[in-house]
């Protein structure tokens, strides 16, 4: 019980440094750590999870893509394969990947993006290939994690107007909003600003100047934007209100923002004992681009259909269950 007290307040204390997405609180990073501290307790009292079990630990953080995501390899685990699924779902991402290099997590989905910068601790790359190949050789040399194909989506930083605004401005990519921007208002939260990967190298590489910056908080950019209080925001590449509010995302054409593509990582022990699981996750390679993720998110955020659901839809319409 002291080990698992002690990564509980390992997880907490790390936090910040492994999140790229600020705005979730240290509650809930607190509160899945101590769930995720009832499945270590319970593994360790004669559970029957583990790389030799027939029951597949599948995790998920805490938004809602990720919960969609580890429905679906959930789902497929189970109708492919004569495994069990336990699912530890909205957990804060450095509470997942503590609990996967722990062995009380063997899969889950992570964003190359994240696995170079925020685990890794590498500088930021461009390169969608470059960087897929640099966490595949390092987690496998480091880990003993394999980063099974990309599913993909790349759930990235994008510029995002409404498509009025775009389509009287003639504004498709970035290079068009720079050429505009001394006369729009970007609305954005503080961390766009001051990460070295976002304004600032938008900044650099575009030279792009706005006319004025607005704080906000993430949930209040949407409904500026709309509302015509600001031109163009940051948004993340797959946010569901994107196709719901109809809006643009900018061609990020000089390739500033760091790719985040989704892929199923696995712990080598459990591939090792279960080896069928490379052939039935690798199923999803390719399955889900930017916009078929946007309308997943979509039709959880929005139209309030269970994750779980919207996960055995999607699977059903693509032949995979």
């Amino acid at each position: 019980m002291k080990q698992i007290m002690q990564r509980i307040l390992s997880s907490i204390a790390d936090w910040w440094s492994i999140r790229r997405r600020p705005a979730f609180r240290l509650a809930a990073a607190i509160g899945s750590a101590a769930a995720l501290s009832v499945g270590v307790a319970g593994c360790g009292s004669g559970g029957q999870t583990g790389a030799n079990s027939d029951t597949i630990v599948v995790a998920g953080k805490n938004f809602t893509e990720q919960d969609i995501m580890a429905q679906i390899l959930a789902q497929l685990i189970e109708h492919d394969t004569k495994l069990h699924v336990q699912l530890k779902t909205w957990l804060d991402s450095n509470v997942v990947w503590n609990a996967m290099k722990s062995g009380n997590v063997d899969v889950y989905v992570e964003y190359t993006g994240t696995g170079l910068v925020n685990i890794l601790k590498q500088p930021p790359m461009t390169d969608p290939n470059a960087v897929y190949q640099k966490v595949k050789d390092e987690f496998e040399q480091q880990y003993h994690i394999t980063w099974l194909d990309p599913i993909g989506f790349n759930n990235t930083y994008a510029m995002a107007m409404t498509q009025e605004e775009a389509n009287k401005l003639g504004i498709r990519t970035i290079s068009d909003l720079a050429k505009h921007a001394n006369q729009l208002t970007l609305g954005t939260e503080q961390d766009f600003l001051v990460r070295e990967d976002t304004l600032k190298a938008l900044q650099r590489v575009y030279g792009i100047q706005f006319k004025n910056v607005q704080t906000m908080d993430i949930g209040l950019k949407y409904q500026a934007l709309t509302s015509g209080k600001v031109d163009v925001i940051d948004a993340f590449s797959t946010d569901g209100r994107i196709p719901q509010l109809h809006l643009t995302l900018l061609q990020d054409d000089k390739h500033v923002f760091p790719p985040y593509y989704a892929c199923p990582i696995i712990r080598d022990d459990v591939l090792k004992a279960h080896p069928e699981l490379k052939t039935v996750l690798n199923k999803l390679a390719g399955k889900i681009n930017d916009e078929e993720m946007q309308k997943l998110n979509m039709e959880v955020d929005i139209e309030h259909k269970k994750p779980a659901d919207v996960a055995h839809e999607w699977l059903q319409q693509n032949g995979l269950i």
